[in-house]
């Protein structure tokens, strides 16, 4: 290769959006494509890929690991919930934990994963570590795919200021065949298939050189079984737990009854609105006024052409509005929130103001006017 075209490369190469950006993309993209619902990120420092994938809506577990515990304390704040999580519960479950300990070392925390990432992570290992890495990851952990990435060493020449390697602590730095090597040794070893990629596209013209970042990602090819899992599993923990998290959940039954009340009571108040506004038209009338009730036409044409039956009409008695719980119960949020008519009137039992046969959410007018 030419030097001075190699120089000249040094001095302009560079990326966009950054390497490691492109690297956790690449980790969301087969998130997204596979749908694991436990993903452990091994060696994952300021957390910036967990927080990443704790947005991917198929995640219901995420665990970090790392050596070095301060780095891991620096950035944990930013996996804890948000207030907006606590106003507007998911509808999934999410858990998400840190623990403190070596790769090198097997834990039953980590049993059970669907993805395991090891990104820009091998070559931070001492030799010691980097043999053992292989048992514990594919042998113990088992996870249906891992993804492991690493520098190409090929790449340094076209690197401004990379002499022998790109990091200060890291051990080594492989060319694509010494990397393509160990991966096919590992998965052949633990019943894997892998496929190579990368992330840092090389400038036109320098195409052998290959990806900045080289990547395997492992497919396992037969499901662990239970028994399997059991045998190794160590008896006790080595690993620290620095930081848990668990997210408000419409799973748990505390956060979705709050939800359904508070749209039960949102519903509801749509629909008294809009029959007062009809209500008012007829307040000339005092006969009419006395037994106003809501027509169907105007009912279903609010509510975008919702069908209902006669028993499920709005209606005004007096001081009193009175909106069915089987009219609320139909909207597809409140039903999809609920599933079942009877689990809507658990719900709200004692929590919602209804009606002495508790068949509809009563609003007393003079009150309200009274409150305004």
């Amino acid at each position: 290769m030419d030097k001075n075209f190699k120089e000249e490369f040094r001095q302009i190469i560079k990326f966009e959006p950054p390497l490691y950006k492109q690297r956790h993309q690449f980790v969301k993209d087969l998130v997204e494509k596979y749908k694991p619902k436990k993903v452990a990120d091994l060696g994952c420092a300021d957390c910036s890929l967990l927080w990443m994938l704790k947005f991917c809506s198929c995640i219901e577990v995420l665990a970090g690991l790392d050596i070095c515990a301060n780095v891991m304390r620096e950035k944990m704040h930013t996996l804890s919930p948000l207030p907006v999580d606590y106003l507007q519960p998911s509808e999934r479950s999410l858990t998400v934990t840190l623990h403190h300990g070596s790769v090198a070392h097997k834990d039953p925390c980590m049993l059970g994963f669907d993805l395991v990432t090891c990104i820009e992570l091998i070559e931070h290992l001492e030799e010691s570590e980097l043999k053992k890495f292989p048992e514990v990851v594919f042998g113990f952990m088992a996870p249906s795919i891992v993804v492991i990435s690493t520098p190409n060493s090929e790449f340094n020449c076209l690197l401004p200021r990379v002499t022998l390697y790109r990091h200060p602590d890291h051990k080594f730095e492989w060319s694509q065949a010494e990397f393509q090597s160990w991966a096919l040794e590992t998965a052949r070893c633990y019943n894997y298939s892998v496929e190579f990629t990368g992330v840092g596209h090389p400038p036109t013209g320098m195409e052998k050189v290959g990806f900045c970042t080289q990547i395997g990602v492992f497919f396992r090819k037969y499901p662990q079984t239970g028994e399997s899992l059991q045998s190794e599993k160590p008896m006790e923990a080595v690993y620290k737990t620095v930081f848990k998290a668990v997210y408000p959940s419409l799973k748990d039954e505390k956060y979705l009854q709050n939800a359904v009340i508070s749209e039960v009571i949102f519903t509801a108040q749509i629909i008294k609105h809009r029959l007062m506004s009809k209500y008012e038209e007829y307040s000339d009338n005092p006969e009419r006024k006395s037994k106003f009730q809501l027509s169907m036409d105007c009912f279903s044409d609010y509510l975008g052409k919702l069908v209902v039956e006669k028993n499920m009409e709005p209606f005004v008695s007096g001081n009193e509005v009175y909106i069915p719980l089987r009219t609320i119960f139909s909207f597809p949020k409140v039903n999809r929130l609920c599933g079942t008519f009877e689990k809507l009137c658990k719900l709200i039992a004692g929590k919602v103001t209804l009606s002495s046969d508790g068949s509809a959410v009563m609003f007393n007018i003079e009150h309200e006017n009274e409150e305004n």
